[in-house]
């Protein structure tokens, strides 16, 4: 049904336009301007928010939405934590790390409640399993969030980092080792990295996702200013409101969020790729303990064992690590 609406709508505006589209009487109603920055260039796992705000669901909640492109999850966090920019949609846990040293900022809910870190390599190296790694050469970028999770991952699978050599460079370059065959892996997020590899090559990319093993963190999620939001309560109630609807309706139909994403940047990338990357991000919305509930409501009891693993290997000092409710709120959501 909804990818009916978009194509219809699609067939009678310019599609540059669609990302602008709502009721009539819903954009009358909209006053409140509000800026979500997002982690990174645009790539599969934003279409949700371009879906709903093509449906007019932003609208609908009063709200004249802007979508900005980010630059890593740690310049989303300075700008909303500066109140820059309204909200963020970032690494969840890169969040929790800057509010440990103080800045004001909290989520108000946790989308990615699986983390999307993976080890992956070209579908033909057949590496399926944790133990096909060994051997293998992994290209890795020194110091980000995949590098510090990668000798937890070994660990569980009783792997010694010594039987899998290591490349290291930048993105690019991590990248460029796997397509030039300079490494046979690389650490990468499932609906990025894999992403990229298959537009880049057209060949088809697997996924070995940390999670699997057991080595889990919360990811992407909303966050705000707590000064901000402490001012603007019902405002975050109605943005998390039309969030909602608008993963729920993306979950329904990838289709029509991709397409919406495209409509409105057409540069963002390859439909049929960006399909493939959002239905791999719906994965990790839930975990068992929250399946079949709304998005964005993730456990505390998932947000603590983050937070354990963050002090133990993420560099949160053990004395500032506080509690789940600290860094995570569900008081913003709609009720169930």
């Amino acid at each position: 049904m909804i990818g009916k609406m978009l194509k219809a709508f699609l067939g009678l505006a310019v599609a540059s336009l669609l990302v602008g589209f709502a009721p009539v009487q819903a954009q009358d109603k909209a006053k409140d301007d509000v800026t979500l920055m997002l982690n990174w260039y645009l790539y599969s796992e934003h279409a949700p928010f371009f879906l709903g705000k093509a449906l007019g669901y932003y609208a609908d909640e009063g709200i004249n939405l802007e979508i900005q492109e980010g630059r890593g999850s740690a310049v989303t966090a300075q700008a909303v934590a500066a109140k820059s920019v309204t909200f963020g949609y970032i690494d969840t846990t890169t969040m929790i790390k800057a509010a440990a040293k103080g800045a004001p900022l909290i989520s108000t809910g946790v989308l990615f409640q699986v983390s999307p870190m993976s080890v992956m390599a070209f579908a033909d190296k057949n590496i399926r399993t944790p133990q096909d790694i060994i051997g293998k050469t992994v290209a890795v970028t020194p110091g980000d969030s995949m590098s510090q999770m990668w000798p937890v991952f070994l660990e569980a699978n009783n792997i010694d980092p010594s039987q899998v050599p290591i490349v290291s460079g930048d993105a690019q370059t991590k990248l460029n080792a796997v397509i030039t065959g300079r490494a046979d892996m690389l650490l990468g997020y499932v609906m990025d990295q894999a992403i990229k590899i298959q537009d880049a090559t057209g060949k088809e990319v697997y996924p070995i996702r940390f999670a699997d093993s057991g080595v889990n963190q919360i990811s992407s999620g909303i966050i705000v200013n707590k000064d901000w939001l402490a001012e603007h309560e019902d405002l975050t109630r109605r943005f998390m409101r039309a969030s909602t609807r608008a993963v729920e309706a993306a979950v329904k139909d990838p289709q029509a969020a991709v397409d919406a994403m495209l409509a409105a940047k057409p540069t963002a990338g390859v439909n049929k790729t960006l399909l493939v990357g959002l239905k791999q991000s719906i994965a990790l919305y839930h975990t068992k303990d929250t399946e079949g509930q709304p998005p964005f409501r993730v456990t505390m009891d998932n947000v603590e064992n983050s937070l354990d693993m963050l002090v133990e290997y993420g560099g949160v000092d053990p004395d500032r690590r506080g509690k789940a409710s600290d860094y995570v709120t569900l008081d913003y959501l709609p009720k169930q």
